[in-house]
């Protein structure tokens, strides 16, 4: 537990911040620092050491703690997972349209169609950008307008009436889209410890393969509901999944807060747990709660604003940063196999020769496998969060080994018998689902793990979007007719780009265990420095006190021994100057060991 002097300001940012303890002292020592291994360095063995501020004066217990965190999980996440599966629904809802008759009632070509598809993956890989409004935006008023705004243009795609307007309002949905999905789990941070938010960005990317899961049903009761209608089946498909989104934007406006502060389904204790409880990540079991302390949450109140200071150096520095690089192009390197599961998928069903109906069925539980396993991977992977890594490189596995089967099977489906090449290549699209959902949901956490400041976080978010969401582009284009029904090709690049999933997480995770180590080292000397300087700074006021009492009683004046002492006062406060300039310039390779230094500094100025 950190504490600080009345008179401090709780929100310097030059406080050191590691997680350690200055605690009041004795008359020599106004200042104490305590060296705690467990709680200044993070034992977590693959992310950056990241840390916490903050000031504490009422207790709160772990079961209120617990308390907090469930209603998040109930109030707002399953709420935010509700949208996104609305939002999974428009943008994938045009592939059933295409069966209920979309093509020939507009007259579209193929090329065309590619067109569509085309139009909402570049504009929403364009507007990526758009994740830093949750910083600059409140997003209780900023949520609620892109789900109106997407729930309108899919609904208003049941109007269209040729190539153009469709694709017009393709590119409308991507846009109004990206500026909500992609910064959900940005948006999450707000309430989440680092060591919570895998499970809930699992319970929000979780909604796509349960929508997936139950989309081909629903459009099948839609179209079979419709087709005797006054309305084509695909305008009503358009109009019944799109239309439920303009109504989940009018709750989304009464539900959604803004931080834990404003969270109106929270008691006023409850809010300031929240706040509070971001600030102490080393879970102690009593904590400290403060009217007064700043707070981790994006923005804060301003004179019943939004503060939208941007620290621009941040988001800099973060650019520069090759660790987002790195997530990015294992983001793209999965978004590359994702978009071939709708592919493969729907032509290793109809080569059994099902029915309609049946067909639809057995696509169901690929996906469904996919969101049970992903929930568990998540909540497993956040209870053992210092192997977040470890777990990535498991899940990419599998779904390389399953993407290899599948391009096995279909090489030798001459050798297996089509019945045989075809099971095999079922149940291996199991493993491929399950991999890439888990790969998914565990990449965005790691990104924004690694990170920690807001606009790091923020900055994060937007590159691995901006190069992720390129994938698609390349996996659609996998899978030429021309090579079906095996698509080997295909398969084998799939499978391919998983594995370098594989060598890019334990690459990354090799290089920021070696940077923690690094960090750990210099964290470590450098508390025992700071001590070392306030021990000196304590020896001083002793032998200045000893040189006054030393005075009183010779009335001749200072003595050999008096001028000794002298000397070795004026040798200490030479040496207190060289360990503070020693520690300030050993604390310029480190951002983070920078803010120890000024500190450190204001400190000694305190004390003398």
């Amino acid at each position: 537990m950190t504490q600080w002097p009345a008179d401090a300001d709780s929100n310097d940012d030059t406080k050191p911040n590691d997680g350690g303890s200055i605690e009041d002292g004795s008359s020599h020592r106004p200042w104490r620092r305590t060296t705690s291994r467990s709680s200044s360095i993070d034992s977590d063995d693959e992310e950056l050491l990241l840390q916490r501020t903050g000031t504490m004066s009422k207790t709160y217990t772990a079961e209120e703690e617990q308390h907090v965190v469930r209603c998040l999980d109930r109030r707002l996440v399953l709420f935010l997972s509700l949208l996104y599966l609305l939002s999974f629904l428009d943008r994938s809802n045009i592939g059933n349209a295409r069966i209920a008759g979309l093509e020939s009632s507009l007259q579209l070509t193929s090329n065309q169609y590619d067109w569509l598809l085309t139009s909402f993956y570049i504009c929403y890989i364009a507007f990526e950008w758009m994740i830093m409004l949750y910083r600059v935006l409140p997003p209780r008023l900023y949520i609620p307008v892109c789900v109106l705004s997407w729930g309108i243009v899919a609904s208003v795609q049941s109007l269209a009436t040729g190539f153009r307007e469709l694709l017009v309002l393709r590119g409308l949905l991507g846009v109004t889209e990206a500026a909500f999905g992609p910064g959900v789990p940005f948006y999450l941070s707000f309430f989440y410890k680092r060591s919570e938010l895998a499970y809930r960005v699992g319970l929000q990317i979780s909604a796509a393969p349960l929508a997936t899961s139950f989309a081909s049903s629903l459009a099948w009761v839609v179209v079979r509901l419709s087709r005797n209608g006054p309305v084509e089946s695909w305008r009503m498909l358009f109009l019944v999944e799109g239309f439920p989104s303009v109504i989940a934007a009018v709750a989304a406006w009464c539900w959604i807060p803004n931080g834990p502060a404003d969270a109106t389904w929270l008691t006023q204790r409850e809010r300031r747990i929240a706040e509070m409880r971001l600030l102490d990540q080393s879970h102690h079991p009593a904590r400290t709660v403060s009217s007064s302390a700043p707070t981790n949450t994006t923005m804060t109140r301003k004179k019943g604003g939004i503060n939208i200071n941007i620290n621009w150096s941040e988001i800099l520095h973060t650019l520069r940063d090759p660790k987002c690089y790195l997530t990015a192009l294992m983001f793209f390197s999965v978004n590359v196999s994702f978009a071939s599961l709708p592919v493969f998928l729907p032509t290793i069903i109809n080569a059994m020769n099902f029915s309609p109906l049946a067909s639809q069925a057995l696509a169901a539980p690929p996906y469904l496998c996919a969101f049970f396993f992903l929930l568990a991977v998540a909540y497993k992977s956040d209870r053992v969060c210092d192997s977040r890594g470890l777990f990535l490189i498991a899940v990419a596995a599998l779904s390389a080994s399953s993407y290899t089967t599948i391009a096995l099977a279909g090489a030798l489906h001459d050798r297996l018998g089509d019945t045989t090449s075809i099971i095999i290549r079922y149940i291996a699209v199991y493993g491929a689902a399950m991999g890439l959902f888990a790969a998914v949901a565990l990449i965005i956490t790691w990104t924004l793990n690694n990170q920690a400041s807001t606009e790091a976080k923020g900055t994060g978010m937007v590159v691995l979007n901006l190069v992720g969401q390129c994938g698609p582009l390349l996996g659609v284009r996998l899978f030429p007719k021309t090579q079906g029904p095996e698509y080997v090709p295909g398969m084998a690049v799939c499978a391919a780009f998983m594995t370098g999933v594989v060598c890019l997480s334990g690459g990354l995770r090799w290089w920021l265990a070696k940077e923690n180590r690094r960090n750990s080292r210099g964290i470590t000397g450098l508390e025992l420095e700071m001590q070392e300087a306030v021990h000196a700074t304590s020896n001083k006021e002793e032998l200045g006190e000893d040189e006054e009492e030393q005075g009183d009683d010779d009335d001749d004046g200072i003595d050999n021994g008096g001028v000794r002492r002298t000397r070795e006062v004026e040798e200490v406060e030479e040496e207190d100057d060289e360990a503070v300039k020693g520690l300030i310039s050993e604390g310029r390779g480190s951002s983070r060991c920078q803010n120890k230094m000024t500190m450190t500094t204001e400190i000694f100025r305190y004390m003398l």
